[in-house]
């Protein structure tokens, strides 16, 4: 079994009512990268990235905007 990071996109911006579009606002992040992330399509995450999105949206804990969870190999 391994593990894979999961970004949390989706449900953090619905739980907070914001749209992709206005956290790419926010973030200063294009918003053809958060929708990748969001749909889980980059191999790499830029953490700058991460922490924008932090910023924007008022976060402290990383937590909030990804996990890892176990894959079936």
């Amino acid at each position: 079994m391994g593990k894979k990071v999961v970004v949390k996109l989706h449900s953090l911006l619905s739980k907070m009512d914001i749209s992709m579009r206005e956290l790419s606002r926010r973030s200063g992040v294009r918003l053809a990268a958060l929708i990748e992330l969001a749909n889980h399509q980059r191999q790499n995450i830029n953490f700058k990235h991460i922490e924008q999105i932090a910023e924007a949206l008022g976060i402290d804990d990383i937590r909030e905007i990804v996990e890892i969870t176990n894959i079936d190999e």
